[in-house]
């Protein structure tokens, strides 16, 4: 027997955009449920570095070099006019403080109206005694800590640089110190469980377990969701926040070309919500897109790369043994040139190339410096190690003449300090997770000193990108730019208002929020 109930906005998806825009909903007086097809809240927000890209509107004309034409103007000043307004909304009505991550640039900062210092903030940590009520349902870390350990964004960075340099043990000692003081959350943990600790105290329940098999219609309007045997009614409207297709093989395959290897997001993102709308006449955009980055394949699962590129003492080849861009890019952008995006040709098998130098001084992929790396890497394929370049050249099927060429002119680079073939070191954003203590060039250091490694790089995500058009209320629009009535998007859910492009450290969970609560404005009206 069908159990039916009745609400003012039904909520599909319980990440950060979910959270948001149910919070808000709950706050203008209207009867709200959230539900979640994973037996965990959180999302791919959970597995996040919690970062937030939420500046007003001085970022106007950058915003626009990063978007270009493609993304209506509309949209663009919607999430600058009401990017502010969100974050006052969330410290108020969630345990949730945010602080700036210092020195975080844009990652375009060069660009007009770019900014070399940056526009990001995180959550402060957060005592898991004031979210104790809902911890256990909390989504896991994309990757966990030492236990007892709260890493902020910030302390990432310091980390990272292993030996190398004095704060990186300072951080260490501090954070080691801070397991005695209590249990602390840090990052898209900390915004995951602050978001559903406002959803607590508004009285919005979130419905666990809780998987949406179809939206429902009356007279040409989304009136309600049926999950299973329950039908949802929503007086007002439906906002899907239901994240992304990245493990959805078909949808990938299909207008990606890709699988799902590489992918680091929650795992319940299949593309629920998104197909859901299409089969309601709604119109896609950005479906070959996603929040890419190269990824290690470990045996464990892949490991989005970050500040491993950055460092000193690497370089990336594809097969041909040569170099073929700024290895410290913006993620995003790295991997359209891997894909072939720029018009370059694509550049796969890619390797990240290292001295025992490299390895003796920083973290890598968790891994403390000078420590034995895992023998199921070398095992797998996913690392190769040989005592000179044309040792690993043979072992990775580069031509070895081609990699001791690269490599002897990237050596030059590092001494002179100046990237003469693709600029690495030159912005602002390369430089963030270099080495302060490398000397000219913070992203430049000569690969000389054997063991040599060969990491194999693949295309990652942190999630799809593409999804359902929506204009500046979240509405999901049509393909003629006609809103269905009662339906709205955000999150993955949504094609990204920054188009093809990514403004900084949290352009992902910044939006997200804005849009959820801009489709929960428009409900209350």
């Amino acid at each position: 027997m069908a159990i039916e109930e009745a609400f003012d906005v039904v909520v599909v998806g319980s990440g950060a955009a979910g959270m948001t825009a149910a919070l808000t909903a709950a706050h203008h007086g209207l009867k709200t449920v959230v539900v979640e097809g994973a037996t965990v809240y959180g999302g791919s927000t959970a597995r996040s570095g919690g970062g937030l890209w939420l500046p007003g509107t001085e970022a106007a004309t950058y915003l626009k070099h990063v978007t270009g034409d493609e993304v209506p103007a509309g949209r663009r000043d919607a999430l600058l006019e009401h990017g502010p307004a969100v974050l006052a909304f969330v410290r108020e009505h969630t345990p949730l403080e945010f602080a700036k991550v210092p020195g975080y640039p844009d990652y375009h900062p060069e660009a007009p109206g770019g900014l070399a210092e940056g526009r990001t903030v995180e959550p402060r940590p957060l005592d898991v005694r004031r979210v104790a009520a809902d911890l256990d349902t909390l989504a896991p870390p994309y990757r966990a800590a030492p236990s007892g350990m709260a890493v902020t964004a910030v302390d990432y960075r310091w980390l990272s640089l292993g030996l190398r340099h004095p704060r990186s043990a300072l951080t260490a000692i501090r954070l080691a110190a801070g397991r005695f003081q209590g249990r602390r959350l840090t990052m898209g943990q900390a915004l995951a469980a602050g978001l559903r600790a406002g959803l607590r105290a508004a009285g919005v329940p979130v419905r666990l377990g809780t998987p949406m098999t179809s939206l429902v219609t009356a007279q040409g309007r989304v009136t309600g969701v049926r999950c299973g045997e329950s039908r949802l009614t929503a007086r007002l409207g439906v906002v899907l926040t239901s994240g992304g297709f990245e493990h959805n093989e078909r949808m990938r395959r299909e207008h990606q070309g890709l699988g799902i290897e590489g992918t680091v997001g929650a795992t319940g993102n299949t593309g629920a919500g998104i197909e859901a709308g299409r089969r309601l006449g709604a119109a896609l955009d950005l479906m070959d897109e996603a929040w890419w980055g190269p990824a290690l394949p470990l045996t464990g699962g892949p490991y989005f790369c970050l500040a491993e590129r950055n460092l000193p003492g690497s370089l990336i080849v594809d097969g041909t043994g040569r170099r073929f861009a700024n290895e410290a890019a913006p993620y995003v952008d790295f991997v359209h040139v891997m894909l072939g995006r720029t018009g370059s040709g694509t550049h796969c098998p890619t390797w990240l190339i290292t001295d025992r130098t490299y390895r003796d001084r920083y973290l890598f992929a968790g891994h403390p410096p000078r420590a034995p790396l895992p023998r199921r890497w070398f095992d797998a394929g996913v690392a190769h190690r040989a005592d000179t370049l044309d040792g690993l050249a043979g072992r990775i099927g580069v031509p070895a003449g081609s990699l001791r060429e690269t490599v002897e002119r990237f050596n030059g680079f590092a001494v002179n300090g100046r990237d003469e073939d693709f600029g690495r070191g030159d912005s602002a954003y390369d430089r963030y997770y270099g080495d302060p203590r490398q000397h000219p060039n913070p992203c430049l250091g000569p690969l000389r000193k054997p063991p040599f490694h060969a990491f194999a790089l693949i295309p990652g995500d942190l999630g799809t990108k593409g999804g359902l058009r929506t204009d500046e209320r979240a509405r999901v629009l049509r393909p003629d730019g006609t809103a269905i009535p009662g339906l709205y998007a955000a999150g993955n859910a949504s094609a990204s208002v920054m188009g093809r492009g990514y403004a900084g450290a949290g352009a992902t969970l910044g939006p997200a929020m804005t849009f959820g609560y801009l489709a929960a404005l428009d409900l209350a009206v």
